[in-house]
């Protein structure tokens, strides 16, 4: 069995990581901030890893991804990886190549910055891209968000880190619970029914079970299954519109 294949699952993680994080893995034996945006990570042998991050879009072009491979295979050996929180991190070795991916980061418009007493990059949901239940968009609020703190993401004059989100609904996949500051889309009225349409296309049981607040319940109307909403239970989350 231990010489099994599968094509079930991902490949095992070990198979990407940077020579020199395999060398040291384990045994680092600390990490410095060496400007906004740049760390280093000292191993117990003394190799030392170079970590430049910048922040990055959440929902990225073919474009976009094909930029920052280009840049990683100039500068970091082709590897790379993202932050939970939509930062792209390139590893270096040689610590003469930081300043000049900086620059080429800069000109394609990307800020380099988000360690230290900084403001992270914003993480958000997925907004009218993917998620039905969204109550407003996801990717140009928090353009236009980021846009203006930009100093705070590319320097360290904040008294402590700061994590900011969006989420485009009550249900918060973006992880609004765990940022210091959020922004919150929140539907303002309940749904509306039409009972024609409903026993066609929605599954009801489905619908009264998708509500947090048991705000909707079964109903007969003129013969035919449909629902109701009580209104002073509904929290407006949205959570109906994705089944039905």
């Amino acid at each position: 069995m231990a010489q099994r294949k599968t094509d079930i699952g991902p490949p095992h993680y070990q198979k990407f990581l940077p020579p020199i994080v395999k060398q040291n893995y384990g045994q680092w034996r600390y990490h410095e901030i060496l400007k906004p945006g740049v760390m280093v990570h000292v191993g117990e042998s003394g190799d030392k890893l170079y970590t430049v991050r910048a922040g990055s879009p959440r929902l990225l072009s073919i474009q976009t991804i094909r930029e920052f491979c280009d840049l990683a295979d100039k500068y970091s050996g082709g590897y790379l990886r993202f932050t939970s929180r939509n930062n792209v991190e390139f590893l270096l070795t040689d610590p003469g190549k930081i300043e000049p991916l900086i620059a080429d980061l800069a000109a394609k418009g990307f800020p380099v910055g988000g360690t230290a007493n900084a403001i992270s990059n914003m993480v958000h949901t997925q907004g009218w891209v993917h998620c039905h239940s969204a109550a407003t968009d996801a990717s140009g609020v928090v353009k236009a968000v980021m846009d203006e703190l930009v100093d705070y993401f590319t320097t360290t004059k904040l008294p402590a880190k700061l994590r900011l989100a969006l989420a485009c609904c009550l249900n918060m996949c973006g992880a609004v619970h765990c940022s210091d500051i959020a922004i919150l889309g929140v539907h303002r009225r309940p749904p509306k029914i039409d009972d024609e349409k409903v026993p066609k296309i929605c599954e009801i049981p489905s619908v009264v079970a998708a509500c947090p607040t048991a705000a909707i319940r079964p109903k007969r109307i003129d013969g035919k299954e449909s629902v109701e909403v009580i209104e002073e239970r509904c929290m407006f989350c949205g959570n109906c519109y994705t089944v039905c």
